[in-house]
């Protein structure tokens, strides 16, 4: 592996409290030759010490954007909008490559800088698979506060737990009406989250992926009282949903999860709502009658942080070990070019094109 800096920066986002890298991984890239400078943050679940103990190097929050030249910046969830030039290579989930709202003036932030995006959904083995991911995390959390909505029990705001707290949440006690609930992506990370968190709060889901997905039964989905989504679509597929569904004055359908939370994609399998929910508000009437509630939280693991945080970490782990021009970051790199491309930002504008 070529010498390598690494900057854990700041997450700006109130709620984040997850980080890709949790304090005893961190010390084995040190003891690897790894510099490792980590950014103080007041909401990571790690406290910077446990870093500092590590024998990583320690930088106010923020302090990324005068990082040395070829420091690689880490993160999870979007960057500050300044600067307007972004100088550095940045690993986190950009979320720009499928024309989400804001992905074009990203990716011009990029070219006009010299620095590339090296988006964490995109990090994938020889056959496409995901190597570093929260997925069953969010598809946990998502089915615990859709069985939470649907029993009247979610309160607002959404604070961060242990898993033992939010299993004690989950289990049914006296009184709590049986409800059907189905998890659309059953089979995938995602999916099979979803399916515990079901079962957690004693309730056995029915399971769709792709065969029940190619030819949709859409009155047998409208008869589930709860749906989970769990499906990331690559390529245009019919929706899951649809306005006139909504209005269906037969439909069972009282509460849904959207995990994948693809609003503004022309990929997205749920295109009835245009706007995520937030934790001081997580829950958005659809419809008042029939009810249809719906949550669509976009950083959904960070409920569990410290769970999720030392999941994602050991996998992300050996990539980082092994980072270098090609293999799964020369994918990642690749993909980043080809998205500018397909906007017309010319290739030249790249420092690593």
């Amino acid at each position: 592996m070529t010498e390598l800096h690494l900057w854990l920066r700041h997450e700006v986002r109130s709620t984040e409290r997850r980080t890709p890298l949790v304090p005893s991984d961190a010390r084995r890239l040190v003891e690897r030759g790894v510099t490792l400078t980590v950014e103080e943050s007041p909401q990571r679940i790690f406290p910077v010490e446990e870093y500092e103990a590590a024998g990583c190097r320690i930088a106010p929050a923020g302090s990324w954007v005068s990082a040395p030249e070829r420091a690689v910046v880490l993160g999870l969830k979007e960057l500050p909008d300044q600067p307007d030039e972004l100088t550095h290579d940045h690993i986190f989930f950009g979320h720009a490559y499928k024309r989400q709202p804001g992905a074009e003036a990203l990716l011009r932030r990029f070219a006009a800088g010299g620095g590339t995006l090296l988006d964490l959904e995109y990090l994938v083995d020889d056959d496409g698979r995901r190597l570093a991911a929260f997925g069953f995390w969010a598809g946990y959390l998502g089915a615990a506060l859709a069985v939470l909505q649907h029993r009247g029990r979610l309160t607002a705001p959404l604070t961060p737990l242990s898993k033992d707290e939010l299993d004690a949440l989950l289990r049914p006690v006296a009184g709590d009406e049986e409800f059907t609930a189905l998890v659309i992506g059953a089979l995938g990370r995602s999916g099979r989250g979803a399916r515990l968190g079901f079962l957690t709060a004693g309730i056995e889901a029915t399971p769709w992926d792709l065969a029940e997905t190619r030819a949709l039964d859409r009155p047998a989905l409208l008869a589930h009282d709860v749906l989970v989504n769990a499906v990331l679509a690559t390529t245009p597929v019919p929706p899951f949903l649809r306005e006139e569904d909504l209005d269906d004055r037969g439909r069972r359908l009282r509460t849904v999860c959207d995990v994948t939370v693809d609003v503004g994609s022309p990929l997205n399998v749920l295109p009835v709502y245009d706007r995520t929910t937030e934790w001081t508000d997580p829950v958005r009437r659809l419809r008042k009658e029939p009810p249809l509630d719906l949550i669509a939280i976009d950083n959904l693991p960070s409920l569990l942080p410290r769970e999720s945080s030392a999941d994602f970490s050991s996998a992300v782990l050996p990539q980082l070990l092994q980072f270098e021009t090609g293999g799964p970051w020369g994918r990642c790199r690749d993909r980043f070019h080809q998205a500018c491309r397909e906007l017309g930002i010319v290739e030249g504008e790249f420092r690593n094109g």
